[in-house]
Parts: C-alpha cells; structure tokens; sequence
C-alpha cells in the first residue's frame, strides 16, 4: 500500500512539473525554404536583322586565286548584311530561311564584287547555343569586262554552316562557313583566244544579329 502510494504522488508531481519544463525549452527556429530558381528556356523563333565581316577565297581551281588583279589566294575582306526568320520545333530543332548580301573589297576587272545568298538552315540548338547547316541559291556581282561573259550577275548555288550564341536578350552573335559555287566563266580575248575558268568562293566571317524580342531568354513556367 505505502509504495502505491509513493507512486501516486511521484505521478502527480512530475505532471505538475512537465508544462513549466516545456516553457523553458527554446522554440524550434523558423528556416525559410530556399527560392526555386527555374531553368532559362532560350527560343529561337522570329526575325532577326545583322551585320557580318571576313575574308573571301578563291577556290583551288579558279583563276582569282592565282593572284591576278588583287583577287590572291591570300583572300580579300568582305562585309554585308543579313535578314531571316527562325522557327524552333522540337524542343531542340531550329529551322529558318535566310537572306544574305557581301561586298567584297577588291578592284579586279574580272573578280566577283559582292556575293549574295538565300538560303535555309537547319541547326539543333541546346541552351543558348545552335550549331546549324545551310544551303540554297547563290548570285555573284560579275560585272566582268574584256569579253568575259556573265557581266552583271552570275547564278549558282552555296552551302556552309556555323554556331551561333545568344550572348545577350534579343542578341546573338555567330562564326560560319558558306561556300559559293557560279560554275565556269568563259571569254573570248581581243585576239580571239577562247576560254574559261571557275567561279567559285571560299568566305569565313563572324557575325551578330538583333532578334526583335523572340530571341530574348524566357523563364519557365510550372
């Protein structure tokens, strides 16, 4: 009976002191969630407008590339213009069409003075970044003299490719290759002699473009 009643009362005084206990231990500190910070989606869809600079090359087997006239094959230096549309499918895929003029800095009777494009491109873009191909039709500004013939514009076809990055909103800059092929040039000298040569350019520039508000980073939404 006494130890029931040791225990009782050892019951009793040890609830009584449980809520003051619990009133001296400090509250649990309040940690804030870190903020999500979703991932940048970049889209490559809509117009773009911009500008170039390089050197173009005469191919192995076109007269301009011997050294006549300023056309060597040491190359001369362009610059131009370009304007297109991309549209992004896929997820990772991007196709566009684009229009592309250069002039070329040289004062040869018979060297091309500007190349000119239209091409479409197909490139696979992962971030800001897209690695594309190109090709279609491509016109040259022969404005050849001395009985060459084509003066004023010759027709033929160009293929090339490049990387392009969206370095800023709105802006992308890129390196690319384009290949220009007009096929042979024919001519008849003052002494009658006949013949031809090829027509062909190698170029290399580098390029920046502004894209209209489409190109800009967008966040992603869940």
């Amino acid at each position: 009976m006494k130890k029931f009643l040791l225990g009782t009362v050892a019951l009793v005084a040890l609830g009584a002191t449980a809520p003051a206990m619990a009133a001296d231990l400090a509250a649990r500190p309040y940690t804030k969630a870190p903020a999500y910070v979703p991932a940048q989606i970049y889209n490559w869809t809509g117009f773009y407008l911009g500008g170039h600079i390089g050197g173009a090359f005469g191919g192995n087997n076109n007269v301009l590339a011997a050294g006549f006239n300023g056309n060597n094959s040491d190359g001369v230096f362009m610059g131009g213009v370009q304007i297109g549309y991309d549209a992004q499918f896929a997820q990772n895929w991007v196709f566009g069409i684009e229009a592309n003029y250069s002039f070329l800095d040289t004062n040869s009777w018979f060297a091309n003075r500007g190349l000119g494009s239209v091409t479409g491109r197909l490139g696979y873009t992962w971030g800001p970044a897209l690695l594309y191909v190109k090709g279609g039709y491509g016109w040259a500004d022969s404005r050849y003299t001395n009985g060459f013939s084509g003066s004023g514009g010759r027709n033929g076809y160009t293929v090339g490719g490049g990387l392009e990055y969206m370095f800023a909103p709105n802006w992308s800059a890129k390196i690319e290759y384009q290949y220009y092929d007009f096929g042979t040039v024919n001519y008849v000298t003052p002494n009658l002699v006949v013949g031809g040569f090829r027509n062909d350019e190698h170029t290399v520039k580098a390029g920046i473009n502004y894209r209209f508000n489409w190109g800009a980073p967008v966040v992603a939404k869940y």
